[in-house]
C-alpha cells in the first residue's frame, strides 16, 4: 500500500519550495511549521544529505471536522508535506489522505479523507503541470 502521493518537479530546490507553499496556500492549506531536515541533522550528527524539507501544513476546516470525527486522529492528520532532491530534480510528497480511514477504520473520516485527496491532488496537479 502506497501512503503517499507525488509529484517529480524539474525546478531546483528552492522554486519547488515557494511553488509548494503557493499551490497549497490556493487549496486553503496553510503552513505551519518547517522543518529543515538536512540542517538539522547537519548540526546534530554532522550528517550531510540531499535538502530535504517538511512543511507542516494544514487546512483548519479539515482538520476541525477530522478531530470532531476522532480525537486522537491528529495523529494522522495529512499534515506533512516533503519537499526534496532526488538526483537532478526535486520531489514534493504528501500523505495519502485515505491512511487515515485505513488505519482508523471510521468511515466518519471518508468524507474528509476524500475532501483532503481533492484538495492535495489539485496543488500537486498544479505543481505538475509547471512550476
Amino acid at each position: 500500500m502506497s501512503y503517499h502521493r507525488t509529484v517529480r518537479l524539474d525546478a531546483d530546490f528552492d522554486t519547488a519550495v515557494a511553488a509548494a507553499r503557493r499551490a497549497l496556500a490556493d487549496q486553503g492549506f496553510g503552513v505551519l511549521t518547517e522543518i529543515d531536515v538536512r540542517a538539522v541533522l547537519r548540526a546534530k550528527l554532522g550528517h550531510d544529505m540531499e535538502e530535504y524539507l517538511i512543511l507542516g501544513a494544514c487546512n483548519p476546516l479539515l482538520a476541525q471536522r477530522a478531530i470532531e470525527a476522532d480525537r486522537t486522529i491528529g495523529l494522522l492528520l495529512p499534515c506533512n508535506v516533503i519537499v526534496r532532491r532526488d538526483g537532478d530534480s526535486t520531489l514534493v510528497q504528501v500523505l495519502d489522505p485515505t491512511t487515515m480511514v485505513t488505519l482508523t477504520g471510521l468511515s466518519a473520516l471518508q468524507p474528509v479523507a476524500d475532501e483532503a485527496t481533492a484538495r492535495l491532488d489539485a496543488a500537486l496537479a498544479v505543481l505538475a503541470a509547471g512550476v
